[in-house]
C-alpha cells in the first residue's frame, strides 16, 4: 500500500488527519528535523500504534532512501518505550516516594548504545512517550535530545508527527 492510497482510504471524518500526514513528513512541514530523523519518528510511532496499513504504507513511501538500521531504530525504540513508558507512568502515577527511589531493574541498553545517532533515537523515544502519554519520559527525552542540540522547532516537530500518525491510526480503524 503506498501513502496515497491509505491517505485515500481515510473517510471524510479524517480530512485534517489527510492534510497533516502529507505535512508532517516533509521537512518544510516538520522543521528542525532532518529526513531522516523525520522518517524515523514516524517509523516509531507506526510500530507503536500497530497499524499494520500505515506501517506498509510509510516503509513504501520511504523506502527509496530507508536504511536498514533506522528500521531496527525505530523498532527498538516502540519496544523499548512500550516497557518504559509503562513502568514509569506507573511510578509517577502511583505517587510513593518508595516506589521513585527504586531502581528499574528493567534492560534498557539500546537507549545508551542505539542503532543510530543518539539524538535520533532519543527523538522516537519521545515521540513514542508522547503517543503513551508518558510525562516523566517525555521530560527525560526532551532534555536528552536538547542536550544533544536539538532546537524547540525539531522537539516540536517530534512532538506533531507522532500526534499525526496516532490520529491516522486511530482513523483508519473507524
Amino acid at each position: 500500500m503506498t501513502l496515497q492510497v491509505f491517505k485515500d482510504q481515510l473517510g471524510d471524518h479524517a480530512r485534517d488527519v489527510r492534510v497533516n500526514l502529507g505535512n508532517v513528513l516533509t521537512e518544510e512541514g516538520a522543521q528542525g528535523l532532518t529526513m531522516e530523523q523525520i522518517q524515523g519518528v514516524a517509523l516509531a510511532c507506526v510500530y507503536a500504534s500497530g497499524s499494520t496499513n500505515l506501517r506498509e504504507a510509510l516503509e513504501s513511501e520511504f523506502s527509496s532512501s530507508l536504511r536498514q538500521e533506522l528500521i531496527a531504530a525505530a523498532k527498538a525504540a516502540a519496544s523499548v518505550m512500550a516497557m518504559n513508558n509503562i513502568y514509569y507512568r506507573f511510578v509517577h502515577l502511583a505517587d510513593d516516594a518508595e516506589l521513585v527511589k527504586m531502581p528499574a531493574r528493567l534492560r534498557m541498553q539500546v537507549i545508551g548504545k542505539p542503532p543510530v545517532e543518539k539524538v535520533t533515537f532519543e527523538l522516537m523515544c519521545l515521540a513514542v512517550s508522547a503517543i503513551t502519554g508518558c510525562e516523566n519520559c517525555i521530560k527525560s527525552h526532551i532534555a536528552e535530545v536538547e542536550k544533544g542540540g536539538m532546537s524547540k522547532e525539531g522537539i516540536q516537530s517530534a512532538g506533531r508527527i507522532a500526534a499525526v500518525i496516532h490520529a491516522a491510526a486511530v482513523s483508519h480503524r473507524i
